[in-house]
């Protein structure tokens, strides 16, 4: 685990599975619990988790830009995703694996 955390392209492929699990969760867990079961304090939680994972997601992505000098391109399309259910999924798979640096 540690050793993906060496570069700053690891951290921010790191931190978007990790939100993109928290949205995955809110929308799927946390979503129904609030309007099924009338449980709205899993969606306090749940959002509030996902907001700062969704920041810190995009001020990695704004310091992996100026880093490595990785193209605005890029940045934009990983921004996108991190809205869209499985994007950072995608994003990971697609934009990291054939487009590394």
């Amino acid at each position: 685990m540690i050793s993906l955390l060496k570069t700053p392209l690891n951290y921010v492929r790191m931190l978007g599975i990790i939100e993109g699990i928290s949205f995955l969760v809110l929308l799927f867990i946390a979503m129904p619990l609030k309007y099924f079961f009338d449980f709205p304090l899993a969606v306090s939680i749940v959002g509030a988790l996902h907001g700062g994972l969704f920041v810190l997601y995009i001020a990695s992505i704004i310091f992996v830009v100026f880093a490595i000098r990785w193209s605005l391109l890029k940045a934009f399309i990983a921004m996108v995703a991190s809205v869209v259910p499985f994007g950072p999924f995608f994003v990971d798979h697609r934009l990291y694996e054939k487009f590394p640096q």
